[in-house]
């Protein structure tokens, strides 16, 4: 028996029972008593009505088969039509009242029976007409879906997007485009929300070095309260991560009505309540949704899913524009990981000028990749019936034109192989590129170009339909089996697989993780128990410097034994303090866990306190020279000390002499007489109170003295008073005593020596005169006649007192008309005795050409 819960508050409070309140017509509750159907009822008097029947023995009404089809039925020895009112909603007949005259209810075989009267029913065969198969405009083959009514079928056209590569779009009804954008994009949203949450989003980034294509990221799938990230974190090799709610997950992964799996390269999320099949493999992303659940209700890059490609490239708004690029922009998705996209009106657009939706114009030749060719190649042959090629050899000879050198073109190749796949066309592809699309398998797995999309496992149920689309990637090789979804191990026989990941046959014992294990066909798999050790006695360590120390047992790992372990810092020994020159020495015997101690020699020399290195110097008198040896003492065990007298000096320098040092080892030079040094010169030694000239100037001398027990050389020079030469008698220039200066018997003159006289005298020129001071030249000079031994004859020497430098003046003249005259006149600068010629007057040579004693004028 079954009650309901509590009634609205906007319902009439009619009927009342256990606390809780009914409306008319509403159904208290129900159940059975032995072969007895009954259920209790509020009627519309606010009553409560019971009502009983006979339980039927099976789950619904159905004829036999003579009397199922058209026509009219009366079941034999029971009422099944006529009598109380059916319960409200559409209640299974069976369990409830028969029904009313003209009400109708569905039976098997998709049949129709409808209450006529007098416990009879008519009975009406759902017949279905093939109806006829559509086109699809994105080239697919229609699907066949089901009625509401179970009974008959009808075609309908599934949405299919994709996009691939840098990245191209093929939308929902076929419309192909290509777009640059690297942000964040809706791909799929609901346009009247019926599915809490439910949107498909692709985080574009910019994958060449100039900044101009881009490629998906990350496929964002989000449904109810979860959001499922599959992102690609490595290029070459392709390596993908999934995360559920930002948080990392394994594979298989089942939660809340949504699935995501591992099938072949590409990873799926499946959401069966939905219908809805999403695929990623890190080139390429494809979107499958029922028509009977999304149709005429999509928005985003992969547009509307009408089967028209006339309202494909849709604004947000809902305007229908030409251009699928532009309008792609418009699909920006606030990511708080690229603050700067929700912000910018547009974003990067493709490298050359789009053409119109659906058409290529962009150059080819000599760019062109011959991959691409393949697409339309008859290796595809088979496949071009069922999906166009065009676009995606476009796209292709768009890759290999603007992003060369990067296998772009692969993923033309490998997205349209896919699609062909899915139709149940399996091409065998990448062996026909020569290598340039790879896909590197783990060594205990091959490659296959079609296989199974969910691989067959220990664990699949052999009842589980077999889906005919197909799925390129890593399988387990033939004869071997995948042991389970999530475990990447494959076995020749379904058994276990632990944590190991080792498979295992059934009742096969082994060990793990220090378990003793067994495979079991049924329940977990596998069974573990501990395994057991022998228990230890207490070990007590006697020894010094030991301690108890558990560790794992070599010959066990699984147990722990414990022994004495030695540890010197524990133990109570010490050290011994050593004399000067002996140290301590640490010996490890074996078997004893502390050291032996005891002093040995260090090798060194000691003397008063100090220890010495062998061949350092060592200080024991002054007068010896002391040094440590290597040699050994066998008495002391210490070094020896080897010493010399200290050497002394036998001569020394100039000037000093040996002398007698009290409390010093040797005697010392002491320095006796005066060193003077002469540069360029040797040095002169004088004795104290000794004077020595300089044999190459009378004028210096040297000198020493003693004073206060200290040797002072000095060095003279001796002065002379002025002297002139021209102020002595020729010839009676000698020196004076002293060998340095000059004396000489001087002249006896009375005249004024020659010089300048300056004068007054008045100069006249053209009537015009002036008053003008000048010099004259006066005085005597030195004229004489002396004998000369060489001549054997008089000497003469005459001079006359003349101009010595002149230089020219001028003067103004006064004139006696009042004017002025300028006059120039040669003036006497300075005046010198200058040596001239001696010659006697006219008559007094005549006079010395006469006879001696005859005077002229004399008779």
């Amino acid at each position: 028996m079954s009650t309901s819960g509590v009634t609205p508050s906007h319902l009439i409070r009619c009927c009342f029972l256990n606390e809780t309140y009914y409306a008319p017509g509403e159904l208290v509750y129900n159940g059975t008593h032995g072969d007895t159907c009954y259920y209790v009822n509020c009627s519309l008097e606010c009553t409560l009505e019971f009502f009983n029947w006979s339980c039927p023995s099976r789950p619904c009404l159905c004829p036999t088969p003579a009397q199922s089809g058209q026509g009219f039925w009366q079941p034999a020895g029971r009422r099944v039509c006529g009598g109380r009112p059916a319960l409200a909603g559409g209640a299974d007949p069976v369990s409830f009242p028969p029904p009313q005259e003209n009400e109708s209810w569905w039976m098997c075989n998709c049949t129709r029976a409808t209450c006529k009267y007098n416990n009879t029913v008519e009975l009406v065969k759902v017949k279905c007409e093939p109806p006829p198969m559509p086109t699809c405009t994105n080239g697919l083959a229609p699907v066949r879906v089901e009625d509401p009514d179970k009974c008959c079928w009808h075609w309908e056209c599934d949405c299919y997007c994709t996009g691939w590569g840098d990245p191209h779009y093929v939308t929902f009804d076929g419309l192909y485009y290509s777009y640059q954008g690297n942000c964040t994009y809706v791909l799929v949203e609901e346009i009247s929300p019926r599915v809490d949450s439910f949107g498909i989003y692709v985080d574009n980034y910019h994958c060449d070095v100039n900044d101009k294509v881009s490629c998906p990221r990350t496929l964002i799938v989000r449904h109810e309260t979860q959001e499922v990230l599959i992102k690609t974190v490595q290029m070459m090799p392709i390596a993908v991560q999934v995360q559920v709610n930002r948080q990392a997950v394994a594979l298989p992964y089942t939660k809340f009505g949504l699935r995501v799996y591992e099938s072949g390269i590409n990873y799926m999320v499946d959401i069966p309540e939905l219908g809805a099949l999403v695929s990623y493999n890190g080139l390429s992303f494809s979107i499958r949704l029922p028509y009977r659940l999304f149709g005429n209700n999509t928005k985003g890059q992969c547009g509307t899913c009408t089967n028209s490609t006339l309202d494909d490239c849709v604004l947000p708004s809902g305007e229908s524009i030409d251009n699928c690029e532009v309008a792609a922009d418009s699909w920006v998705v606030n990511d708080p990981s690229k603050p700067r996209c929700p912000h910018t009106g547009f974003t990067t657009r493709r490298p050359a000028p789009s053409p119109s939706a659906g058409t290529s114009s962009f150059p080819t030749k000599g760019c062109a990749s011959p991959l691409c060719e393949l697409i339309k190649d008859s290796l595809f042959a088979q496949c071009h019936a069922v999906a166009p090629p065009q676009h995606y050899y476009e796209a292709c000879l768009f890759d290999s034109c603007y992003v060369p050198s990067s296998n772009l073109e692969c993923a033309s190749l490998q997205t349209y192989a896919a699609l062909c796949a899915q139709e149940g066309i399996c091409v065998d592809w990448r062996n026909h590129t020569g290598g340039a699309c790879p896909v590197t398998c783990p060594a205990h797995r091959e490659y296959r170009a079609c296989g199974p999309t969910e691989e067959p496992s220990c664990k699949s149920s052999p009842s589980q339909p077999n889906s005919t689309r197909l799925v390129e990637g890593c399988f387990c090789p033939e004869g071997t089996t995948s042991y389970a979804p999530g475990f990447d191990v494959c076995v020749d026989l379904c058994g276990c697989v632990g944590p190991d990941n080792v498979p295992r046959e059934y009742g096969e014992h082994f060990e793990f993780d220090c378990k003793d294990c067994i495979c079991l066909e049924g329940g977990s798999g596998i069974i573990c128990k501990p395994k057991t050790c022998r228990p230890e006695p207490r070990l007590e360590c006697e020894e010094d410097g030991t301690y108890p120390f558990t560790e794992v047992d070599p010959a066990n790992t699984c147990c722990n034994v414990t022994s004495c372990k030695c540890n010197a810092s524990l133990c109570r020994e010490k050290p011994p303090l050593c004399s000067l020159g002996f140290q301590v020495k640490s010996e490890i015997v074996p078997r004893r866990c502390c050291p032996l101690y005891s002093c040995v020699p260090k090798g060194v020399c000691v003397l008063e306190h100090a220890e010495y290195q062998p061949g350092s110097p060592v200080y024991s008198s002054k007068c010896q020279n002391c040094v440590c040896t290597d040699r050994r003492d066998n008495a002391t065990q210490l070094n020896v000390i080897a010493c010399t007298h200290v050497p002394c000096n036998t001569t020394c320098s100039p000037g000093f002499e040996l002398v007698d040092a009290p409390g010093e080892c040797c005697k010392k030079c002491q320095q006796t007489h005066c060193i003077i040094t002469r540069p360029g010169q040797q040095s002169l030694v004088l004795k104290p109170r000794d004077m020595k000239s300089d044999p190459l100037n009378n004028c210096t001398f040297f000198s020493c003295v003693k004073i206060h027990n200290q040797l002072i050389s000095s060095i003279s020079n001796i002065t002379c008073p002025d002297f002139d030469p021209n102020t002595c008698v020729q010839g009676s220039i000698t020196l004076m005593p002293n060998g340095c200066c000059r004396k000489c018997v001087p002249r006896i003159e009375t005249s004024v020596p020659c010089a300048a006289i300056p004068v007054m005298r008045e100069i006249s020129h053209n009537g015009c005169t002036a008053l003008v001071s000048m010099n004259d030249c006066s005085g005597s000079c030195g004229t004489f006649a002396m004998y000369s031994a060489e001549a054997q004859g008089l000497d003469h020497k005459c001079s006359c007192c003349r101009e010595q430098r002149t230089s020219q003046r001028e003067v103004t003249l006064r004139c006696p008309d009042g004017g002025a005259l300028r006059y120039t006149y040669t003036h006497v600068d300075s005046c010198l005795c200058q040596d001239t010629l001696c010659e006697l007057p006219t008559q007094r040579r005549a006079r010395r050409s006469l006879p001696l004693g005859v005077a002229p004028g004399w008779g």
